[in-house]
């Protein structure tokens, strides 16, 4: 199994590659550079390990929500090689992809995401890692003001999340005993998307080409607040 990942949803660009078991990848915290490196970081990966984009047996991306401009740049890469290769691609949200970082690098199981979505509110979502140890939302991904965030009905939460850096107290208050801990400076990464990514495989849920959309969640994306 040849599988790449890539996400330019957040400040972090960053792409991964997937070869039997084995997991190499590129990342850097670049904010507005993501254009200029996630070609090349897709390019040294492939030519690092001798293969050709045809090779792949998919290639999957970081749908959203996030960034618009991110968003549509990993998309339209996505979408050119996905045309030019024939190969599925997998959509995988930015917030599970978070969720799974969360559960990889903190050991966390059950983990609350949110990135700063700008004018004052956050995306954001519920996650609880399944037996396979993959990051399954706990109901729906949504947009909304910091305050109107849902309390988890349970204890042992982790915050996770860049809506966390910038509404930190409104956050806390809103969980209080609830929360375990959070981390603001956390970032959806390519290769914690490598387990969703095989377990959508698995299952066949890939769309071809041009059916690779980004999600953004909020329905005016460039509105600017008043």
């Amino acid at each position: 199994m040849k599988l790449i990942t890539l996400d330019t949803s957040t400040e972090a660009c960053s792409c991964a590659l997937y070869i039997d078991g084995e997991i190499t990848t590129q990342s850097k915290i670049a904010p507005r550079q993501h254009t200029s490196l996630i070609l090349p970081m897709l390019d040294t990966l492939l030519n690092n390990a001798g293969l050709k984009p045809n090779q792949l047996d998919a290639i999957a991306f970081g749908r959203g929500p996030g960034s618009f401009i991110g968003l549509r740049i990993a998309c339209s890469v996505t979408q050119a090689v996905a045309f030019a290769t024939n190969i599925p691609v997998i959509s995988i949200s930015s917030l599970a992809t978070l969720a799974q970082v969360a559960y990889i690098q903190l050991q966390a199981k059950k983990v609350l995401t949110a990135l700063d979505a700008r004018m004052g509110e956050v995306y954001w979502g519920k996650y609880k890692v399944d037996a396979e140890g993959i990051m399954c939302c706990d109901g729906e991904e949504l947009v909304s003001k910091p305050e109107n965030v849902t309390i988890p009905p349970s204890n042992n939460w982790y915050g996770v999340g860049t809506g966390w850096n910038s509404y930190t107290e409104i956050l806390v208050n809103q969980l209080k005993e609830k929360l375990d801990n959070y981390q603001g400076k956390i970032y959806p990464q390519a290769d914690a998307m490598i387990p969703l990514a095989l377990s959508a495989l698995k299952t066949g849920n890939t769309v071809i080409a041009k059916d690779a959309l980004p999600i953004y969640l909020r329905n005016n994306v460039v509105q600017k607040q008043k």
